[in-house]
């Protein structure tokens, strides 16, 4: 990566305004998932290593749609953070103003300050500069280690980058070398595995990597709609019908780069209770059921495409992971990319519900690489710039 990051910049007595990703999922007050946090711990335990003068975090959580609210507080990540640190973490009830500015000056010779949520400020999501430049008062350095967020022109992430020196954390700096280093010169074989609902979410990522790799796998509800493309009875599956002559164009273009399943698990409701089948495509489904997850010689098809593979990346589940009866596909792609990690693949998780599956199935250690961006990790395999990233200072 040509940016500077957090180990090219004197941080001594320094206030280090660290944008982190702790979009975390939250039931109550209780963190129902811990990764983004433990995954900016080593930035935070560098930076703090450096003796700053105080280190100021902010954040984005959810979506917030009027203002303030309590159910996006950032507040019970604070403790979270504090527990995985070992040292204390202070929360402010605003990321600006009095109050924000105040939690500021009063933080302790290096102590750790979490900020509240950026997006209770409608300005963050249009780049307000006003408002970036007051996130950025908090700072003598911004270290942006938030790549979840850096596909974003967002107040803090691009904005306040305009207002102070900004370099990597050492969390984005890995997300990049990864997907930037696999996307570059990947060793062959590389293949590519896309899940998911849609197929227009990912067309400009199908046509980029059929470009890039040797084989790429499709699976998932988008599936359905190439299964249209070929003419296929799909019963009451879901279906993006303005999406099927372009799924007919990729199929023709692809040179047999492109592989769909074969078969089929399938449900006469969505529920993780229906009456389930196996079926083989070809065959068409009943009227009245819908597909719900790859089946099992589509898994042995994939397993044989995957069995020499050197690089693999993957986004986007099999099937409906969430309904144990229809994770099978999903599982069995994350157990196939665990043994081909054993032995000697490279394999990329491009975060989301893939990220979730992996670590939901207790392989996560056995995976190369899990980004915790989605959104920024397809835009990278789409070979798009992300914004976040752009604005850090270039190595000279």
């Amino acid at each position: 990566m040509n940016k500077m990051t957090v180990r090219d910049i004197d941080l001594k007595g320094k206030r280090v305004l660290v944008r982190v990703d702790f979009n975390v999922p939250l039931e109550g007050k209780t963190i129902t998932d811990d990764t983004r946090i433990r995954a900016a711990v080593p930035t935070l335990k560098y930076i703090l290593d450096q003796k700053p003068k105080a280190v100021i975090l902010m954040s984005h959580l959810g979506r917030p749609k009027d203002g303030p609210d309590p159910k996006f507080s950032l507040a019970p990540v604070a403790p979270a953070l504090a527990a995985l640190l070992g040292t204390d973490v202070k929360f402010a009830e605003d990321c600006v103003g009095d109050v924000a500015d105040k939690a500021v000056a009063d933080l302790p010779e290096g102590g750790v300050l979490l900020l509240e949520n950026t997006r209770f400020y409608k300005g963050e999501e249009k780049n307000d500069l006003d408002l970036a430049q007051k996130l950025a008062k908090h700072g003598d350095v911004f270290v942006n280690d938030a790549f979840g967020s850096a596909h974003r022109a967002h107040s803090s992430t691009e904005g306040v980058a305009r207002y102070l020196p900004a370099v990597s954390g050492l969390l984005m700096e890995k997300e990049i070398d990864y997907l930037s280093t696999t996307l570059d010169n990947p060793k062959r074989p590389f293949i590519a595995i896309l899940g998911g609902a849609k197929v227009s979410d990912k067309i400009e990522v199908i046509e980029a990597l059929l470009n890039k790799v040797d084989y790429l796998l499709i699976g998932g509800g988008m599936a359905n709609t190439f299964f249209k493309a070929q003419g296929h009875s799909l019963g009451k599956s879901l279906v993006e019908a303005d999406a099927v002559e372009t799924a007919s164009k990729l199929l023709e273009k692809s040179e047999g780069k492109l592989v769909l399943p074969v078969d089929a698990i399938i449900g006469d409701a969505f529920d993780n209770n229906a009456n389930t089948q196996t079926i083989t495509v070809a065959d068409g489904v009943p009227d009245g059921w819908s597909i719900y997850d790859i089946g099992p010689k589509s898994i042995e098809l994939f397993k044989k495409r995957l069995s020499d593979a050197k690089t693999v990346v993957w986004n986007g589940p099999m099937g409906v992971f969430e309904m144990s009866n229809f994770a099978k596909g999903t599982n069995a792609i994350a157990q196939i990319l665990a043994e081909q990690t054993d032995n000697g693949a490279t394999t990329i998780i491009g975060g989301g519900d893939s990220a979730a599956a992996v670590e939901a199935s207790g392989l996560a250690s056995r995976i190369t690489h899990i980004s915790t961006g989605g959104g920024a990790s397809l835009e990278m395999l789409e070979g798009k710039t992300l914004p976040g990233v752009v604005a850090l200072k270039d190595k000279s």
